[in-house]
């Protein structure tokens, strides 16, 4: 059986101010890395196989961060289909700031399955892209392989549901918290 260890990125300086980072390429900060070294200290002792990471800069340090020097042999696969939803005309701007003058839209736009922002992705659009991912990777994993992902929480919510066969609305429904781990056998 191959082990899966799904983890959220770490805190990013946009998560902190409430703002919609989407494709933003934002960096962790101070509380983020000690995120990162959280999550390394939870899987530390994995014989991890294979690793996944976005392209974006906060899936990467993170993954860079878990990995540390103790895991020099692991196979690094970089996949933009896994990076975070793409907010579209949203990115940069306050979550809390639209909460107040847009509150229909922003819950739209902000869990709704269909909600497309204007110019970005709905999360239906999101799950479409992460489960091509998961439909082309999962076949190539071999028994005893452990597997990470260094992901984003719109893009946890499509692999959640995969993995756990999760409703629509529980997928949207749920938060995710920086460092969150979730792990799965197949």
């Amino acid at each position: 059986m191959a082990k899966i260890f799904i983890f959220r990125h770490g805190e990013t300086y946009d998560n902190n101010a409430h703002i919609f980072s989407g494709w933003h390429n934002v960096n962790l900060d101070k509380e983020g890395i000690n995120q990162a070294r959280e999550i390394s200290q939870k899987l530390k002792g994995e014989n991890v196989t294979i690793a996944y990471q976005s392209d974006q800069l906060r899936s990467q340090e993170t993954l860079r961060i878990v990995l540390g020097e103790f895991y020099k042999n692991t196979k690094i696969i970089t996949d933009p289909r896994i990076k975070e939803r793409d907010y579209g005309d949203l990115t940069g701007l306050s979550k809390d700031e639209l909460a107040k003058t847009d509150p229909i839209n922003f819950e739209r736009w902000h869990r709704g399955y269909e909600g497309r922002p204007p110019g970005g992705e709905s999360i239906k659009d999101v799950e479409i892209r992460v489960l091509a991912f998961l439909e082309e990777v999962i076949p190539t994993w071999k028994n005893n392989d452990v597997i990470l992902i260094s992901s984003s929480a719109n893009t946890i919510r499509p692999m959640r549901r995969y993995f756990e066969h999760l409703t629509i609305e529980e997928m949207c429904s749920y938060e995710y918290t920086p460092a969150q781990i979730f792990s799965y056998q197949i």
